[in-house]
């Protein structure tokens, strides 16, 4: 089974758009990583840039709109993640309780929708797309 474990930092809805981890914490994480490429487990990881370096597209009345960083309204956004693959959901938390996050940091675990779990309609409708793996 497939899962993404999502960072949510604390405090980063709010970060200058070169706002970078310190070295201690990159050295840190860097180890958990090396503990999920060890486990067999690790299918992909990235961090992302601050909000305030994005933008948002919206759809409301079926129009875009396009609102650039940083999101007043936000206090809450992504700031990487790790997909990895494992045989249960208690194992994917379990890997997201090992992280050595950070005070206020908070780790969303959350299963990958996979073809099968659709029904036959569905995966009809998506046929010979196949799936994007890298």
């Amino acid at each position: 089974m497939r899962f993404m474990m999502l960072m949510i930092p604390g405090g980063y809805a709010t970060a200058a758009p070169d706002a970078r981890p310190e070295a201690e914490a990159v050295a840190t994480m860097m180890k958990y990583n090396a503990e999920l490429k060890r486990a067999g487990v690790l299918l992909a990881l990235d961090g992302l840039h601050p909000p305030s370096s994005g933008a948002r597209v919206s759809f409301s009345g079926g129009k875009p709109t396009v609102t650039d960083g940083p999101f007043a309204e936000v206090k809450e956004v992504l700031g990487g993640y790790w997909m990895i693959d494992v045989r249960s959901p208690e194992e994917a938390v379990e890997w997201a309780r090992r992280c050595p996050a950070g005070e206020n940091d908070v780790i969303e675990v959350r299963r990958v929708l996979e073809m099968s779990d659709f029904p036959e309609d569905v995966q009809k409708a998506a046929e010979g797309f196949g799936e994007l793996k890298g």
